[in-house]
């Protein structure tokens, strides 16, 4: 395996190939443009106040699933939060399954600024090591089986970005 540096990615960090097991969530889904991210990523909050309101605890760090990329019109992508038992969504919060499987793997730790640069560096090591992701080509862009930003650290309680821990998640092909 090379390492981190070898990809650009932060010394701390080393890509891996982990096996995750299927994950419950609720999520609010929207379209953005790369301009506009940060509207989807503004909607946590309100799922976790939506949680908070009905007693139902998080079980696990926040996300930012990607379903569908064109990265020069639109992303259609989910803001959600994972749950330890089956949620009926209402209004705007839905509820939904994050597959299990293989997914390559990287903790990035800096500003979220370089998280696309991160991806990069990810997808290029997961090509130098023969790795195929579950993803299929379409006219609305590239469908992603499951592609995911994992939010480990809360901004309110680590304001430094250069402190700020992201795991990216990219579901292997079967």
């Amino acid at each position: 395996m090379s390492s981190a540096g070898e990809v650009g990615l932060t010394p701390m960090a080393d890509p891996q190939v982990v096996t995750r097991p299927q994950q419950l969530y609720v999520g609010i889904r929207g379209a953005v443009t790369m301009d506009t991210m940060r509207s989807i990523a503004d909607r946590i909050p309100v799922i976790i106040g939506w949680l908070t309101d009905r007693g139902i605890p998080v079980a696990g760090a926040p996300f930012l699933r990607y379903w569908v990329i064109d990265m020069e019109r639109r992303l259609d992508v989910e803001a959600g939060v994972p749950v330890a038992e089956p949620v009926d969504g209402d209004g705007e919060v839905s509820p939904g399954v994050l597959p299990a499987g293989s997914f390559a793997t990287v903790t990035h730790v800096g500003p979220y600024e370089e998280l696309v640069g991160a991806t990069a560096a990810l997808l290029t090591w997961a090509d130098e090591h023969g790795l195929a992701f579950d993803v299929r080509p379409s006219p609305e862009g590239d469908v992603w089986a499951c592609r995911l930003e994992c939010y480990h650290t809360n901004p309110i309680e680590v304001p430094d970005p250069a402190r700020q821990e992201t795991e990216l998640a990219l579901k292997l092909a079967e």
